[in-house]
């Protein structure tokens, strides 16, 4: 089943790229043609930093857009109204290799694996009508609550006054109906720009499962996620192309270093990150909805 999997990732991460390469194929040739070309490599160099940066901490479980966000407001670099579309479009390829890998040296069971995966594409094609239509400052401000409860539970556990996390490498029967069903959520939650990470790899490890394993799992889920979305700004060109080549050629060797690294971490270091990654993810979210709910009523 794992191959099965690895193969369809490659088969949509390269019926992806050409698709880009196509569409763009005006922009790419205008971009470097003549002596213009020397001024667009070096203009290229801080987005290229930024994708191996970002997809560093990315495939560490930290996640990839609030860092990109962050780097180009300070920086200036991308304009507000292309940010969805250029982090959807660049980190999609760094995602599917983090999917690649992490599916095929982390031992998860595959049914479980492909469960959840499933559920939380279905989730994005299906449920994202529904999301839609609540209060995305309320989604965050009760996803951040939960979150911040459970980075507490998992602080309690790794003190040993709370059984948080285990070294499960699936889960059956009522505990995989609850994971599903999350990452059906989750999925359906992606598509308003709330990141699955995070809330998956908690969600993991409440279930007694072991926190490595929630790596191929929420890797796979967004790989099948992000190229369907990237390719839709693709041909809206609601996308900065420069940054998202930026992303996904600098985020590759970013990838590549962090996937080695996860692999040494002792478990006990890998809760204590998860732990810290959950409470960053729950402030930021936090945040957001906060600064979102501020600047609407300054609207009225």
């Amino acid at each position: 089943m794992k191959f099965i999997l690895l193969i369809a990732l490659t088969l949509s991460a390269t019926g992806y790229f050409v698709v880009w390469v196509l569409l763009a194929k005006p922009q790419l040739e205008k971009m470097l043609r003549g002596r213009r070309a020397r001024d667009e490599i070096m203009q290229f160099l801080p987005y290229a930093f930024t994708g191996t940066l970002t997809n560093f901490l990315d495939t560490l479980g930290i996640g990839s857009f609030a860092t990109s966000i962050s780097i180009y407001k300070f920086w200036n670099l991308v304009p507000d109204e292309l940010l969805p579309g250029t982090l959807n479009v660049g980190h999609a390829l760094p995602t599917t290799l983090q999917a690649l890998i992490f599916i095929a040296i982390v031992k998860v069971q595959p049914f479980t694996l492909l469960s959840m995966i499933a559920a939380s594409v279905l989730g994005a094609w299906l449920g994202s009508g529904f999301v839609s239509r609540w209060s995305r400052s309320w989604i965050q401000i009760g996803l951040g609550s939960a979150l911040m409860a459970a980075a507490a539970a998992m602080l309690m556990g790794q003190m040993n006054l709370f059984p948080v996390g285990g070294q499960q490498l699936g889960v059956h029967g009522t505990r995989l109906a609850i994971a599903v069903i999350v990452n059906f959520a989750l999925g359906a939650m992606q598509t308003l720009g709330i990141g699955l990470y995070a809330p998956c790899m908690i969600m993991v490890s409440l279930l007694g499962m072991n926190p490595r394993a929630a790596f191929p799992i929420m890797m796979g889920s967004c790989a099948f996620l992000m190229p369907v979305g990237g390719l839709r700004f693709i041909q809206e060109s609601a996308y900065d192309l420069r940054a998202s080549l930026g992303l996904a050629l600098g985020g590759i060797p970013g990838v590549l270093v962090a996937a080695y690294l996860v692999g040494s971490l002792s478990l006990s270091v890998l809760r204590w990150m998860v732990i810290v990654v959950v409470a960053y993810a729950a402030i930021l979210m936090i945040r957001s909805a906060v600064v979102r709910t501020g600047s609407g009523k300054k609207k009225l």
